[in-house]
């Protein structure tokens, strides 16, 4: 006689003796990966019929208008069947993380370590044009 409706060992089958999941583990990359072809597939399959209704569109009514639109409506399936094919699911919390704040940062382009520029100590004198004689040869 049981007490609750919670499952219980012998409760963990379906009414049609499969088992019931119960685990959240991601599904395998290969399957992940077939769903992801599979999706890309499809999309791009629309492309080649799009451009033979564009043509029977014109070849039907010979207004160009409806078969360009027809046109401009397939271009951008082929990027669009990349971003969906290349996405994948979020990643977890417990996936590393690449970037680092704290992390000491290397220069794409490292340049040398140059002083800052320090007043006129050691500059040599310039001749004065007050002083007699400065720019008159003598």
């Amino acid at each position: 006689m049981k007490q609750s409706h919670e499952l219980s060992f012998d409760d963990d089958f379906d009414g049609e003796g499969r088992p019931v999941l119960i685990t959240r583990a991601a599904p395998a990359y290969e399957e992940q990966h077939r769903a992801r072809v599979r999706k890309y597939l499809t999309l791009m399959a629309f492309r080649i019929p799009a451009l033979l209704l564009a043509a029977l569109a014109y070849s039907l009514w010979g207004n160009g208008l409806i078969s360009l639109a027809i046109i401009l409506v397939s271009v951008p399936l082929p990027w669009m069947a990349v971003l969906i094919a290349n996405d994948r699911p979020p990643r977890k919390a417990e996936e590393p993380r690449r970037y680092q704040h704290g992390a000491e940062r290397v220069p794409l382009f490292p340049t040398a370590q140059r002083p800052a520029l320090r007043p006129d100590e050691d500059a040599s004198p310039q001749p004065d044009e007050d002083r007699p004689g400065g720019d008159v040869p003598g």
